[in-house]
């Protein structure tokens, strides 16, 4: 099929992005809104002494001016982020656990500062006016007695005796200390090394940067007496739990609504204080609130990633095999507890590709004064790959081995499968020697050496590296596809998994196409919208296709065992005979068949079988769900 799985077709999705007619969060506006500006923390670390808001209270066009006392005032604590994920194989763990047992320190999120500013940006307080003019007017008004704390924003700081505290509950700073491995037995394998090479490593804090600024509209339907979100994500379905947690409401009274998304990255799979302080409004004042994060609003507020020190270290025998593997993680997690997902990927995979008997990993994640970061591009799993392989070409150096030698004499051997790493991570399968060789090829590294006098020739330096990379699939095990076959020749498919710009209506389309052999023009996709599909898993950890294609495929093959069983009565077969190929029902050894569209027209028809079964809703529709 010219137009299934890996043919070049025209995205979908670029024709309307391209005109402009794109549908982002602040496109959206709805009858009645108003508009929302936060006052935030001028400083790092400060208690809040007073709030006086009567001032922009009587500003023009000042709806309301909210701030935390009118949180407690209708029961709302602090936001549930979860940040110690569930274990990726067993979900009935956390993913790391303190020494002594205990979990991990992980304190609700304010998402207004109640008695102390804990970051630059922190929202304090929120009004609401007529228009963004009248909101940022009256937000001047406002005025906040602090008083300034000593500030701590390095990790390593934070640790120290003398260091500020951020959280009573953590008087260390401390939010976690989890350790992996075999300590003891790391230490004497250090302790009898050949050769022992040792590094840190800085992978500095970054800011996230959608090219889409956050936005999100609240509104409250109250005929319906339900809370409604707009705001673009990652995953829908998980701001609804949050937000519905947050409010104290059953889940189908909430719907959250994602429509196009300029970037996601990993932040977005979060909910944000101002996407709840939204809604939340929205149902205090009656009417709708909107509010559109100002760029440069977002380097103090958009949740930041990375940030994170690793101190590790290799030991050699006389050959220059790996005996065993030390690291030490330091995560600045910053001032809110909102995602460890970084430090318990990265931990887990320390190794990498290469054999490594032994290894001992501490993880450490620190409370500072700063924003939250949060897991981002790979989500901790580079920053191992970083480590490993420079500890690589600093070995290879002082001991005198070809630096792709020595990589060859450690990885894992292709026959070694499955193989348990030393954190006690099951590698399923894997060919690395075989994948390192054909970049060796690809890359012509035989003739670098001749490239390499070239560019210095013309006043061009040029260097060589080398990295190997392994994938740990994580994220959610849940997702939900739920395809219709219409009458029209259309076909329908909500799925839970969501588009920041990778193109899924493209090739999720081509999916469908290539499974049903329907036209890929005919395909329709929907998404974002928690009313439509009950559950989904949202895009992140690589897992659109990954699981988004596993819930298509089947929920496609229920689409065909189901056409079977109409195909069947309509041919006048027995179901036994009845074969599918691309688009069509057979009749084996015979001429007879019939579309899966005819099939559709017949299923919304009412059509019967021989015991007088209807199928009108057979084939117009079929789930499954992802466990």
């Amino acid at each position: 099929m010219d137009s299934g799985i890996g043919q070049p077709v025209r995205r979908k999705e670029d024709v309307r992005l391209l005109r402009g007619a794109g549908r982002f969060s602040d496109d959206i506006d709805l009858p009645g809104q108003t508009y929302a500006v936060f006052l935030r923390s001028p400083h790092a670390h400060a208690r809040i002494l007073n709030i006086e808001t009567a001032a922009a209270r009587a500003a023009p066009g000042v709806m309301g001016v909210l701030t935390a006392a009118d949180c407690v005032a209708d029961g709302l604590d602090g936001i549930t982020h979860t940040a110690m994920q569930i274990d990726a194989i067993d979900i009935k763990r956390p993913g790391l656990v303190n020494q002594d047992g205990s979990p991990a320190f992980d304190q609700p999120h304010l998402p207004l500062a109640r008695d102390r500013a804990r970051h630059v940006g922190e929202a304090v307080a929120m009004v609401v006016a007529e228009t963004v003019a009248q909101a940022k007017d009256a937000a001047e008004l406002i005025e906040i007695d602090y008083e300034t704390l000593p500030a701590v924003t390095r990790q390593i700081a934070a640790l120290e005796t003398n260091a500020p505290v951020l959280w009573k509950e953590a008087p260390s700073n401390v939010a976690f200390d989890a350790m992996l491995g075999d300590a003891a037995a790391t230490d004497a394998a250090f302790e009898s090394a050949a050769r022992v090479v040792e590094a840190e490593f800085v992978s500095n804090r970054i800011v996230n940067a959608q090219m889409e600024p956050r936005a999100a509209i609240g509104e409250f339907d109250a005929a319906a007496k339900r809370y409604i979100l707009h705001a673009g994500s990652q995953g829908s379905h998980r701001l609804r739990t949050k937000l519905a947690e947050w409010l104290h409401q059953p889940e189908d009274r909430i719907r959250v609504i994602s429509h196009d998304v300029g970037g996601g990255f990993g932040p977005r799979s979060v909910l944000y204080p101002e996407f709840a302080l939204c809604t939340w409004a929205a149902w205090r004042l009656g009417r709708p609130v909107k509010w559109t994060c100002e760029r440069s609003e977002a380097f103090v507020t958009d949740f930041q990633a990375r940030d994170l020190i690793t101190q590790a270290g290799l030991a050699f025998d006389a050959n220059g095999h790996i005996t065993a593997m030390r690291v030490t993680l330091y995560g600045n997690v910053g001032g809110n507890t909102v995602s460890y997902v970084p430090l318990v990927n990265g931990s887990r995979i320390v190794s990498t590709v290469y054999d490594v008997p032994l290894a001992c990993v501490r993880v450490i994640g620190v409370l500072t004064n700063t924003l939250p970061s949060v897991h981002y591009r790979g989500a901790g799993r580079p920053q191992a790959m970083h480590a490993m392989e420079r500890l690589l070409d600093i070995a290879a150096g002082r001991m005198g081995i070809d630096h792709i030698d020595l990589r060859r004499r450690n990885l894992i051997a292709a026959d070694a499968f499955p193989y348990v790493n030393p954190t006690g991570l099951t590698y399923d399968c894997g060919e690395f020697e075989t994948n390192m060789d054909a970049v060796i090829r690809l890359s012509n590294l035989d003739g670098f050496a001749g490239r390499k006098a070239e560019s210095q020739s013309r006043g061009r330096l040029r260097g060589l590296g080398v990295a190997n990379f392994i994938e740990t699939p994580v994220g959610a095990p849940i997702e939900r596809a739920e395809i219709e076959v219409r009458a029209d020749e259309t076909v329908v498919l909500d799925i839970g998994t969501q588009s920041q710009g990778q193109g899924h209506e493209t090739s999720f389309a081509q999916v469908i196409s290539e499974w049903l052999g329907v036209p890929f023009e005919a395909v329709e996709m929907h998404t974002g919208d928690t009313d439509r599909l009950a559950v989904g898993g949202g895009t992140h950890s690589d897992r659109s296709i990954r699981m988004g294609g596993k819930v298509m495929v089947d929920a496609s093959d229920q689409i065909i065992a189901k056409g079977k069983t109409i195909a069947s009565h309509l041919l006048e077969a027995a179901e036994a005979d009845v074969e599918f190929v691309p688009g069509r029902f057979t009749v084996a050894g015979t001429d007879r068949s019939i579309g899966i569209f005819e099939v559709a027209r017949a299923a919304e028809g009412g059509c019967g079988d021989r015991e007088g079964l209807v199928f009108g809703e057979v084939i117009t529709r079929a789930r499954y769900k992802a466990n």
